[in-house]
């Protein structure tokens, strides 16, 4: 029988108890979920999870460890995690460290034996909510208190957005990108440097003239957290630079160009995450698996009054995947195409921002 030590209090009052991992500290947070089988490591240290309690539903979590190549960010942000059930004892023989130890190190809580499968379906019916993660004993009321009175941040993008410019080189390069830091998964940087470009990350409020000093041949505008609508000086840099030099915007990014382009934003009802949304190509009919992590979408009618076109298609529920202006040298995905460690479906998006920077249209 497992020894409960701990649980979680969702907003609307409901109790479970579980037994603790990682941090053994209270944490009040947005209570999401997330459908990937695999990937937990990528998941932790993805910034787009800030302030964010993930749920996993998939049953077991933990039992491959932590490979330090693997990481999305060197301090991982992530509020906690909720899981079925945790294995502290990994048989991959890359793993240096197990999950828990990581999450302590950097004062991440988690709380697993509880029932996922239930929390999902409250989310799924009601939402996305606050939610906290405690100790077994403490009183119920003053949780709530707790929770009641948190309010959701809107400073996340400055949170995990780095200080100043770091540089990734890759040998003979060809293109010069500057990729703007809203919350930037490292594999990101990866891909680009695969594609022969070497990449200067820059903090997500540079200036556009600071950008075009640099000289680059595009712009990577990348995931990150929170409220899109917050982040008002890279909407101001998009609109800025639009035109002039080539644009790729991912998740965030992709909804900070729509916002860029008179576009609105909306938050969804619990989001998309995980690793198995199936997105169309409208103009090809061609179906991706995709990777996804957003709580925010594009509205749909209000690209029509926009230079933009949609280019991509969410089959689950028709929400925008995809947005182009030829005129403008501008693209954007809602999904994930440099997912690690996958699906890998959408990866040509990097060729497509090449060709772009080279000069071909495609």
């Amino acid at each position: 029988m497992v020894t409960t030590d701990r649980k979680i209090i969702l907003e609307d009052g409901q109790v479970f108890y579980g037994k603790g991992f990682g941090a053994q500290r209270e944490a009040v947070c947005e209570l999401v979920f997330n459908t990937a089988m695999v990937g937990y490591q990528e998941v932790l240290s993805d910034p787009s999870y800030t302030h964010q309690a993930v749920v996993m539903t998939y049953p077991l979590i933990g039992n491959y460890g932590i490979t330090d190549e693997d990481f999305e960010t060197k301090i991982p942000t992530i509020g906690a995690f909720v899981v079925r059930e945790y294995n502290d004892m990994p048989s991959n023989f890359r793993y240096t460290k197990t999950l828990s130890e990581i999450m302590e190190e950097n004062q991440i809580p988690g709380i697993s034996e509880v029932d996922t499968r239930m929390i999902t379906r409250i989310i799924r019916s009601n939402g996305s909510c606050k939610a906290m993660i405690t100790d077994a004993a403490t009183p119920d009321a003053f949780a709530m208190e707790r929770i009641n009175s948190y309010k959701l941040p809107d400073d996340a993008v400055a949170k995990v957005s780095s200080k100043k410019n770091w540089y990734s080189r890759t040998p003979n390069h060809i293109y010069n990108v500057v990729a703007v830091d809203c919350g930037i998964k490292l594999n990101s940087v990866r891909k680009l440097n695969q594609k022969s470009c070497n990449v200067t990350v820059v903090p997500y409020n540079t200036k556009p003239e600071d950008i075009m000093a640099l000289r680059p041949d595009g712009i990577f505008i990348s995931n990150g957290p929170g409220n899109p609508m917050n982040v008002t000086s890279v909407v101001e840099l998009i609109k800025t630079l639009k035109g002039r030099l080539p644009i790729f915007g991912i998740c965030l990014g992709h909804q900070l160009i729509a916002l860029a382009c008179g576009a609105k934003t909306y938050k969804m009802k619990f989001g998309h995450r995980g690793g198995n949304h199936p997105v169309v190509h409208i103009k090809s009919g061609k179906i991706d698996i995709t990777s996804q992590n957003h709580s925010y979408a594009v509205d749909m009618e209000s690209v029509k009054n926009t230079c933009l076109t949609v280019t991509h298609k969410n089959l689950l529920d028709n929400t925008v995947e995809g947005l182009e202006s030829k005129e403008d040298k501008l693209f954007s995905v809602q999904y994930h195409p440099e997912s690690a460690p996958g699906p890998q479906d959408s990866a040509y998006l990097f060729d497509k921002f090449i060709c772009m920077m080279s000069g071909e249209d495609r």
